[in-house]
């Protein structure tokens, strides 16, 4: 019986690239000399530091630009509306990237292949949801749907086997 895993992964390696360019950006940029701008990362957690709100602003467009070209979807980063402040005035935002499909929308998934009446049935595995349909046009099916549905949040779809 064929099947696949709709799955939500990020290449860590491609957003601790994206975190360097955007330091180095940050360091070589005229409107931000002198100041303490920089983004720090720690795994998946990324804390945007900057002088002021609008160069923290500045930052977080500049990470998600480069983080865009490094082709990580920047869907999967949650921003904090919350702004901290830390010694002086100087600010921080935290974001984190989130990886793996979180237990809502896996349901949500499940809920809308069931509803649609097609032929392909999900079960939620962990982080991952595992599709399975008599042929693999069902699955294509399957797999269309579900990109058309779900648009709020990054997928992809792995390990097809037959």
């Amino acid at each position: 019986m064929p099947s696949f895993d709709i799955v939500s992964e990020v290449d860590k390696t491609e957003v601790k690239n994206a975190v360097e360019q955007t330091n180095k950006e940050v360091g070589t940029r005229f409107d931000f000399k002198g100041s303490d701008a920089r983004v720090e990362q720690a795994e998946l957690k990324l804390t945007v530091c900057a002088d002021n709100e609008f160069q923290l602003d500045q930052v977080q467009d500049i990470l998600n630009g480069k983080l865009t070209k490094r082709g990580v979807d920047i869907k999967c980063l949650e921003i904090s509306e919350k702004i901290e402040k830390v010694s002086g005035n100087k600010v921080k935002r935290s974001c984190e990237v989130k990886v793996g499909v979180e237990i809502e929308l896996a349901k949500k998934i499940v809920k809308l292949l069931k509803e649609s009446k097609l032929k392909a049935q999900g079960s939620i595995q962990g982080d991952t949801v595992r599709m399975t349909g008599k042929n693999r046009d069902d699955l294509q099916a399957a797999i269309a749907f579900v990109k058309k549905s779900i648009s709020e949040f990054p997928l992809q779809y792995q390990n097809f086997r037959d």
